[in-house]
């Protein structure tokens, strides 16, 4: 990890010397244990701050809509997909953009290392690579990496970056695995259970709308949570308020979400919104063919039309 992290540092330093970009987006080394932040380089001295390893799990393609002058942005393989999904969209040009593309071997998961330590307090976390690190006031613990991935990156298909300008390491070896199995059950559900099931997944929810926040594909001048004229939806944490924001936000995101987690990272009380995406993403993928951001030349299946498009509502 620490590879990465001087290779951003040189390339961002080179960039901003050479005036080809306004700023650089990556992350530095955040207050909490297991948060690094977004941090905007804008002078070369500044780009020492750069850090990278399992704790940049935020999508930094959010920060890009609307973003004016010349940027550098730091990503992996999910991030990159949402960067297509921008430009396909006109979120942002391309010839705006530098992209600095990073071999992704995955995202530490906070919680699962947490439950795993029984409510003992992390105040230190070191990604080596193959190993993570721990240690608090009484205790030091090193803990296999590849056992404590977010639950996106342990299944993703795509680490390497899809779109970039320089490409910071060797690519790493994808997987072919089945990232399903889990919709599959749900499927398979009596329709009392699904209604039972997604009842419990969504009772904690407290409608604080951080997993919108932090998703890159989020971004219209007024959610639909927003709206007061003509109001879509209440704000209270009603449980049919509640089902409509996310299975409304789940259809919303049909066709463009990357599965970057970054949703789940941000729920602060630890619900899996993904269930949601991840059925959608399927459908899309079985009836179009269609992967979020992997085309740089296709538009989203919902955002166009084919006359060759499978219409089976119609028999």
């Amino acid at each position: 990890m620490q590879t990465y992290t001087e290779k951003i540092r040189q390339a961002a330093k080179r960039l901003l010397s050479e005036k080809r970009v306004d700023a650089v987006i990556g992350f530095r080394k955040g207050t909490v244990v297991f948060m690094n932040e977004p941090y905007l380089a804008k002078l070369p001295e500044q780009a020492d701050q750069l850090v990278w390893d399992g704790n940049c799990g935020i999508n930094l393609a959010n920060y890009l809509p609307n973003m004016t002058g010349n940027i550098a942005i730091a990503a992996k393989g999910c991030d990159s997909r949402s960067i297509v999904i921008h430009l396909l969209e006109n979120q942002i040009k391309r010839e705006q953009l530098y992209i600095l593309g990073i071999p992704c071997h995955g995202m530490i998961d906070k919680r699962r290392i947490q439950a795993r330590l029984n409510g003992s307090e992390v105040l230190e976390a070191v990604d080596t690579g193959p190993n993570v690190r721990i240690s608090g006031r009484d205790f030091e613990q090193t803990l296999e990496r590849a056992d404590f991935l977010q639950e996106n990156c342990a299944i993703c298909t795509h680490k390497n970056p899809v779109i970039y300008d320089e490409l910071l390491g060797e690519p790493v070896e994808e997987q072919q695995i089945d990232r399903y199995e889990d919709i599959r059950r749900i499927e398979s559900m009596l329709p009392e259970e699904k209604r039972l099931y997604f009842e419990d997944l969504i009772k904690p929810c407290i409608r604080c709308y951080a997993c919108r926040n932090a998703c890159p594909a989020c971004y219209c001048p007024t959610c639909f949570v927003d709206e007061s004229k003509p109001q879509w939806v209440g704000k209270t944490i009603d449980p049919t308020d509640t089902f409509t924001f996310h299975f409304l936000r789940a259809f919303h995101l049909a066709g463009r979400c990357t599965d970057c987690g970054s949703c789940e990272r941000a729920c602060p009380v630890g619900i899996k919104v993904r269930l949601f995406t991840k059925k959608l993403e399927k459908e899309v993928k079985e009836l179009y063919g269609y992967e979020a951001g992997v085309l740089q030349d296709r538009q989203p299946p919902l955002d166009t039309y084919r006359p060759e498009d499978p219409e089976p509502f119609l028999g």
